[in-house]
């Protein structure tokens, strides 16, 4: 039996909740910063991810395993939110009319997002230690016989 398709369909899964953790966690990190007028502001950003689809060939010759698959990165990208104006006319990056611009991060959102990806990073590991558990079990009743 070949378990490194299940170990490489769990790899590429944490891959991708990690990379969501890290621009979470660089989204939450910028929330709070400024730009002077007429210079750009952190945009916030957000992970395009895909299954690592398998092709008509591969999938009818993995009939009883299946390799490759999993997930992928495609891009991070900026998304395209207004910038969250807040009155400050004391602030250095204050515009004339006195207002600040923040990035457009919505900290609930960004928030349930790592959760979500540090739930799905959690049950790829699991899924990774089943597999692995199933490998040993399996070199066990080999070395009995």
């Amino acid at each position: 039996m070949d378990y490194n398709a299940s170990f490489h369909i769990s790899a590429t899964g944490m891959t991708v909740e990690k990379m969501r953790l890290d621009v979470s966690a660089a989204n939450l990190a910028n929330i709070h910063t400024t730009a002077a007028p007429g210079t750009p502001l952190y945009q916030p950003l957000r992970v395009i991810s895909r299954e690592n689809p398998l092709s008509f060939s591969e999938q009818v010759g993995a009939l009883d395993t299946i390799d490759g698959g999993g997930a992928q990165v495609v891009a991070v990208e900026p998304m395209n939110v207004p910038p969250t104006l807040v009155y400050e006319p004391g602030h250095p990056d204050a515009d004339a009319k006195g207002f600040v611009s923040y990035p457009g991060i919505n900290n609930t959102s960004e928030m349930m997002n790592m959760m979500s990806a540090l739930r799905a990073y959690e049950a790829n590991v699991v899924a990774m230690n089943a597999a692995k558990t199933m490998a040993q079990r399996t070199l066990e009743i080999g070395g009995q016989s």
